[in-house]
This record gives structure tokens, C-alpha cells and sequence, in this order.
């Protein structure tokens, strides 16, 4: 389980194609501030992958992983090239506090991005917020609430405002600067796909809403993982 409060971010070095699959190569703090062993998980920009040939002592440390068909068909990951920024995030140990909100490195889909366009045009920067717009497909779009939690890219963002268009429709979510800066939204452009998870309290909650004694409990979230 992650949490979507992004740690770091990651540079790519490599991507390989492989027959069926690809493998990539990141660069990030390996060993001073990530600390990573081979076969742990680790969410690259919201999918959850597994770090093999971990190099903490190469110039400069990184991580491979391997990313199968569904992956590359299913993720903004398939988009990758050397030089891309990429958010990491480790897996929450068991009882630590949750900052953000639950997100397992599942995708359900890609969105596009709209814009992201600073609040005040004016502002000093990194001063100002930043104001986010993405295209939601149908298949997510069920899952859109106001005030809800998504993540985006593996960010834990809220939504603040839900437009629907068709049978999809656009999020409105508000970046400060220090999400803006501290992940990999900065160097996306209009038009780029980017990862979507929904909630999977909501998923859970329509699943279970045909079940009159169902009950969102908290033993039901810690008996389930969560």
C-alpha cells in the first residue's frame, strides 16, 4: 500500500525492449534516502513495480524493473525515454501514519492532461499554485467525487472540482508549489497522458452497495490489508 505523498523523484537512464516487455533503468537517492532491496515494490509515477539489479553504489545509484505488455499498454510508463522525471514512492509500513490517502499502484487508466496553469500568472516563482485539468476516460469516471481523493501520477491529490462531459468528463485538481516542484507534474506538457487511480474506498463502496449489510468498518479495512 502506498500513500501518494510523493518522496522523490527518479531520472530515467535507460528503457530496453525486451520481447513482451520492456526493462528500465532510474536513477534516485538509492541508499540515502530510499532504502531499497531487490524484489521490494516501489511505485514509479503511481504503478507499482518490483526493483531488481539494484545499484546503490553505481554513479549515480539506480534501480531497474521490468514492465509487462499490460503495463506498457496500460500506463503513462509506456511513454518513457531516457531523461524522463519520474515520482518514486516506497510502500507504507504497517501502522505508520497515512498522510495521504490509500493507493495501491493499480492503474485504472490513463487520462490526458488539459493544462496546468499557474492561479496567479503574476506571482513570484514557486510562489504561487498552480491550477490542474485533466481529461477522465468513462471507465474512471464513475469513481469522480468532489472533495474525493485521486492520484494522479501516484499523487494523492483531492478533487476539487468534478465536470462532467459524455461519458467522461474532466477533474479539476489545485497543485501548491511544493507538489509542483517536488514531482514530475512540471515537466508534463498539455496532451501527455498521465496515470489515474481512483479511490478504492469508492470502488469498494459501489461493489458492496448491492449488500444492504455491508458496512465500511475499520475492521473490515485492516482484516482487508488496508
Amino acid at each position: 500500500m502506498f500513500t501518494g505523498l510523493i518522496e522523490t523523484t527518479g531520472t530515467v537512464l535507460a528503457v530496453e525492449q525486451r520481447e513482451g516487455s520492456k526493462r528500465i533503468a532510474i536513477a534516485g537517492p538509492i541508499g540515502h534516502g530510499i532504502a531499497l532491496r531487490t524484489g521490494d515494490s516501489i511505485a514509479v509515477s503511481g504503478v507499482c513495480l518490483t526493483a531488481v539489479d539494484i545499484e546503490p553504489d553505481a554513479s549515480p545509484p539506480r534501480f531497474h524493473a521490468d514492465l509487462a505488455a499490460e503495463t506498457v499498454a496500460r500506463t503513462s510508463l509506456s511513454l518513457l525515454a531516457p531523461g524522463s522525471l519520474v515520482n518514486l514512492e516506497l510502500p507504507t509500513p504497517a501502522g505508520a501514519p497515512l498522510g495521504g490517502h490509500v493507493v495501491q499502484g493499480h492503474v485504472d487508466a490513463t487520462g490526458t492532461l488539459l493544462s496546468l496553469a499557474p492561479v496567479d500568472a503574476h506571482a513570484a516563482a514557486g510562489l504561487t499554485d498552480w491550477w490542474l485539468r485533466v481529461a477522465v476516460p468513462a471507465q474512471v469516471s464513475r469513481f469522480m467525487v468532489e472533495k474525493g481523493s485521486i492520484a494522479i501520477e501516484g499523487i494523492s491529490l483531492t478533487i476539487a472540482r468534478w465536470e462532467p462531459q459524455g461519458d467522461g468528463g474532466v477533474v479539476h485538481v489545485a497543485i501548491i508549489p511544493h507538489t509542483y516542484a517536488r514531482t514530475n507534474l512540471h515537466t508534463l506538457q498539455a496532451g501527455q497522458p498521465v496515470n489515474l487511480e481512483a479511490d478504492v474506498l469508492i470502488k469498494y463502496m459501489e461493489q458492496r452497495s448491492v449488500k444492504p449489510s455491508f458496512e465500511l468498518s475499520l475492521g473490515y479495512l485492516i482484516a482487508n490489508g488496508y
